[in-house]
């Protein structure tokens, strides 16, 4: 299985991760080369964030966690934790795992352990940690609650942390769990919603995440069971036959995930936690989007090929630049990416020269990728604006 434990800084991740080890880079002066040996890149994965430590996961911290700026939906109609325990459970054999992210009030919770489940409780707000923790103490064993933030585990910010912000080792160390082989899958379900405020950054960590095999990945293949809202769930399912949804996203997360939209649920089915610290169920109007419960499941054969935990940089770049122009013609946009001939990829990858970008399903991008990356004519690969640097933090 592949174990990065961590992001590489920005200036030698391209380089990096280059299969070849040479990365032609072109800036307002002038070509130059990097050159990093494969063998070293492991080193560069050996930076941690250091915890408190001092600082328990249900203990109060000295760092004021405002969560009142950042308002969340919780789960408290029994019939919509009903219908997402019947969802969930599938396949699911009796006693399975399930991360609970920021569970509130415990509906969801209650429903879980009715039905067999264990459940590990992440909860983010501290004014709910007493209700759920009585709740476990009265289920012998099958709730655990931790006092963290699932959807900020293994920042990139450097320093020290404070729960609710931790790092996913010292996570599953507390919960004795070690890694599985990518291929074997993983032993755990995540369930929550995601942050309204941030909703769209956090789906792109967890696709990093998910491709550089790090945070809960570097575990395995867990996998995610997500509310989002109808607009991103419609761009991570585009394809040529939604152009106007169509993007990087929608390809990193088809080609990372087979992705199953579960049900779809009005904002009004959720309640808030508000500024004033008190839940309240949302005001439906005709403006508020949907949610959509989705599952995010991870492609076993994902780096069975050519992409790899060491490369999947090189396909963010490669995806974001072509979308920049996503209407112009796949043809136009290879001399920028890469110093082999445009016409011979075109060959290579079977598609007639007016293909544009937009006319591309996810498979095919990847096929693009494949093809650039293991041509033995060129010694430079690909070609590396550092003006495209900043997009892919």
């Amino acid at each position: 299985m592949w174990v990065p434990g961590a992001r590489m800084p920005s200036r030698l991740t391209l380089s990096a991760f280059t299969r070849a080890g040479r990365f032609c880079v072109l800036n307002s002066v002038a070509a130059r080369w990097k050159d990093v040996p494969a063998e070293n890149c492991r080193g560069l994965y050996d930076f941690h964030p250091q915890l408190e430590s001092d600082v328990g996961f249900v203990k109060s911290s000295s760092r004021l966690y405002k969560f009142r700026s950042e308002p969340k939906r919780y789960v408290t109609s029994p019939r919509l934790a009903e219908t997402m325990v019947r969802m969930l459970r599938g396949k699911r054999k009796a006693g399975q795992l399930i991360l609970e992210c920021n569970p509130g009030p415990g509906v969801l919770t209650r429903a879980l352990l009715e039905s067999g489940a264990r459940v590990v409780a992440l909860e983010s707000d501290k004014s709910f940690i007493p209700e759920l923790k009585s709740l476990r103490d009265s289920v012998n064993g099958r709730l655990e609650v931790i006092y963290c933030d699932f959807f900020k585990l293994d920042p990139r910010s450097h320093g020290t942390l404070t729960p609710p912000v931790m790092t996913s080792d010292m996570l599953f160390q507390y919960l004795g769990m070690k890694a599985h082989p990518w291929k074997k899958g993983f032993p755990l379900k995540v369930v929550g919603i995601l942050p309204i405020k941030t909703e769209r950054n956090t789906l792109w960590k967890i696709l990093h995440d998910l491709y550089s095999c790090s945070s809960v990945y570097k575990y395995g293949r867990a996998e995610l069971n997500l509310f989002v809202s109808e607009k991103e769930c419609r761009k991570l399912t585009a394809n040529p036959q939604t152009p106007g949804l169509y993007q990087s996203l929608s390809v990193l997360g088809q080609i990372a995930c087979g992705i199953k939209v579960l049900c779809t649920e009005p904002s009004s089915s959720f309640d808030m936690y508000t500024i004033k610290g008190q839940l309240e169920r949302q005001r439906h109007r005709e403006s508020e989007q949907n949610l959509c419960f989705i599952q995010l499941t991870p492609h076993r054969n994902l780096f069975s090929g050519t992409l790899t935990p060491f490369n999947y940089d090189v396909f963010f770049h490669m995806l974001r630049q072509c979308f920049m122009k996503r209407n112009a013609k796949l043809i136009d946009h290879l001399p920028s990416l890469s110093p082999i001939d445009a016409v011979h990829i075109l060959k290579q990858i079977k598609k007639h020269k007016d293909v544009r970008i937009i006319d591309m399903y996810p498979e095919d991008f990847q096929r693009l990728f494949e093809t650039i990356e293991c041509s033995k004519d060129d010694t430079c690969k690909w070609l590396y604006d550092e003006f495209m640097e900043d997009t892919l933090a």
